[in-house]
């Protein structure tokens, strides 16, 4: 499991650093954000053929070996919650678009953005500042772990360690 997660962490920090000025190099993940972008919304879809906010982040967390819960709530369940000022690349973020509870779930991808699969615009990337988002921000969560994320990419945080 820690080998997964340590992969996880140098795949997700390679992968959402893309665009974002970090010196990450190639990775086998550095495409997925690509090819993903501009797919349209699908409820219940959990492929390019057509995502939903879970199903979007299912299918990102795949690609690195961690299963995710088709579902925003469930995966709002997991982890280790993760103060908005701490976050980083491959951190889940959540929000209550329906006023009832957690319902719309993206990856926190740097810089203050996060992708995730719009109901309206499909598969783009997002700034948390937009009004939309701040007034419907939940919390986010860690399901790396941050001692083998800074083991892997030698960038230190001051975060706390998840496992």
């Amino acid at each position: 499991m820690k080998k997964q997660l340590t992969a996880a962490a140098v795949s997700l920090a390679i992968l959402f650093s893309v665009g974002t000025g970090s010196a990450f190099a190639d990775s086998t993940l550095d495409g997925v954000i690509d090819k993903a972008l501009g797919t349209e919304y699908a409820s219940g879809g959990t492929t390019t053929a057509g995502f939903d906010c879970s199903g979007f982040t299912m299918y990102v967390f795949s690609k690195i070996g961690i299963k995710l819960p088709h579902q925003s709530g469930a995966q709002y369940k997991m982890g280790t919650a993760v103060e908005k000022e701490n976050l980083i690349a491959g951190d889940l973020v959540f929000f209550n678009t329906s006023g009832k509870g957690v319902s719309h779930v993206g990856v926190y991808v740097g810089d203050g953005k996060f992708a995730h699969a719009s109901s309206s615009k499909g598969v783009i990337i997002s700034k948390l500042s937009e009004k939309y988002y701040v007034q419907r921000y939940v919390g986010a969560k860690r399901i790396l772990s941050t001692d083998k994320y800074e083991e892997v990419t030698s960038e230190p945080t001051d975060h706390d360690d998840v496992e």
